[in-house]
């Protein structure tokens, strides 16, 4: 039961899985960084307020806090950008490369013709599947 427990653990689809999700995290403070200290600021000497949080649209009795929506669309798309332009990008563009380099590198072969009725058969075959020949 342990033996297959600690299989599963060191497996290296859950490792990959728990650096991500550090990784994440970290990322998630450095952009939460980035939104508090570079861009509220920059909103704010444009728009005069230090971010979004101050639009409400007021319906009725209730409010409806647009601004906070706004602040997590912008915070949502900060790290989508990061991530395609500094993950996704430069990943698919070195998997093209290899499968361009793979596809231009030609396979090596597994048959070879018989003598007598020119079939292709396996390289290990002793004898000619078709005609039944042997093969040198």
């Amino acid at each position: 039961m342990l033996k297959g427990f600690r299989d599963f653990i060191l497996r290296g689809n859950v490792v990959d899985l728990a650096v991500a999700v550090i990784l994440g995290a970290a990322f998630n403070a450095i952009v939460g960084s980035l939104v508090k200290d570079i861009l509220n600021p920059l909103i704010a000497a444009t728009v005069g307020k230090p971010d979004f949080s101050a639009i409400v649209l007021t319906l009725g009795k209730g409010q409806i806090q647009i601004g906070g929506f706004m602040n997590a669309v912008v915070s949502f798309l900060l790290v989508a950008g990061v991530v395609y332009f500094a993950v996704v990008l430069p990943t698919n563009t070195l998997l093209a490369r290899i499968n361009r380099i793979a596809a231009q590198t030609p396979a090596a072969p597994t048959t070879k013709p018989c003598a007598e009725c020119l079939s292709d058969i396996p390289l290990a075959a002793k004898r000619c599947k078709f005609c039944g020949q042997p093969v040198a």
